[in-house]
């Protein structure tokens, strides 16, 4: 049965709830800044606890920058979808016309863009505290491009199968840890290689197939996973 007046598209659906999204961060702009902080002070902590040897910051460099990336996208994960559980608008999802993983994509979209894109603009900062040469931050800044989008995608559809449960943070965390290894092996790989003086587009390519494919599952396996928790 088709409701009453103008039905909404995909784009002025999507638009919506993302200036949504954009509206909600505005005012909770302190949590908007907490991955930022962490990935800052997890890198800072590494680099006092190496004690500022160059050579000793330039060999693991890769490996911290990117972890501290991931560490710092699991602080806002459990919260992709919670929020709207909570207050109802999550069935209201259910009940749109308009594709659930439609929606879904467009909240991924959101959470990247407000949680991960910010730490590929402070990414230069981080190397430079890891002592990174400038030669490799291109490919820092594209292994993030590329893999960020990707953590946001497989974090989702865990976040989806733990969006019923009242504390699963520490649950979600031990489920999607294992998703993300290959992603941090190609993105720490990728600057890894180009420090060997190795080609580092392998790794980069397969982080660009996986964002691919990711893409057009991670959001039908997602919302199926929210109308099997709303069932």
């Amino acid at each position: 049965m088709s409701l009453p007046g103008p039905q909404p598209t995909l784009f002025s659906a999507g638009r919506a709830l993302l200036v949504r999204d954009l509206k909600l961060l505005w005012r909770r702009r302190g949590d908007a800044a907490q991955p930022v902080l962490f990935a800052l002070l997890v890198v800072a902590l590494f680099a006092l606890a190496l004690g500022g040897e160059p050579r000793l910051l330039q060999s693991v460099a890769s490996a911290v920058l990117w972890l501290a990336v991931l560490l710092a996208g699991l602080l806002s994960l459990d919260s992709l979808f919670r929020s709207d559980a909570e207050d109802g608008s999550l069935e209201q999802w259910l009940l749109s016309p308009v594709s659930l993983a439609w929606l879904v994509a467009v909240r991924v979209f959101s959470h990247w863009l407000t949680t991960a894109f910010p730490l590929v603009l402070v990414s230069p900062l981080l190397a430079e505290l890891m002592q990174l040469p400038r030669a490799q931050l291109p490919v820092l800044i594209a292994s993030l491009a590329l893999g960020t989008p990707l953590l946001s995608l497989l974090g989702a559809v865990v976040a989806a199968l733990t969006v019923g449960m009242r504390r699963a943070g520490i649950l979600l965390a031990l489920l999607v840890l294992p998703l993300y290894v290959p992603v941090l092996v190609f993105g720490a790989g990728s600057v890894a290689a180009a420090a060997q003086g190795l080609d580092p587009l392998g790794a980069l390519l397969m982080l660009a197939a996986g964002l691919v494919v990711s893409a057009v599952l991670a959001p039908l396996a997602a919302a199926l996973a929210i109308r099997i928790a709303n069932s």
